[in-house]
């Protein structure tokens, strides 16, 4: 993985973990990362990290059906 420096204005009430969890929300949601490698930025496990994200109005079901079966086999 590579760093990235994010500056955020003080009245963002975000630590660290928080961050990284929505931005990998974020990320999932809109394609740019699979289930796992989403999970990964927020570390968490498959499972956890699916169950945090309705917390940021993100569905679990928003990627390929082909890659369902590829991610559950994993768990």
């Amino acid at each position: 993985m590579r760093t990235v420096v994010l500056h955020l204005p003080a009245n963002i009430d975000l630590d660290e973990r928080q961050t990284a969890r929505f931005l990998a929300a974020k990320l999932y949601e809109s394609g740019k990362l699979s289930l796992g490698h989403a999970a990964e930025l927020a570390g968490l496990s498959k499972v956890a990290f699916a169950e945090i994200l309705g917390d940021f109005n993100v569905s679990l079901f928003n990627y390929p059906a082909s890659e369902i079966g590829r991610d559950a086999a994993a768990i």
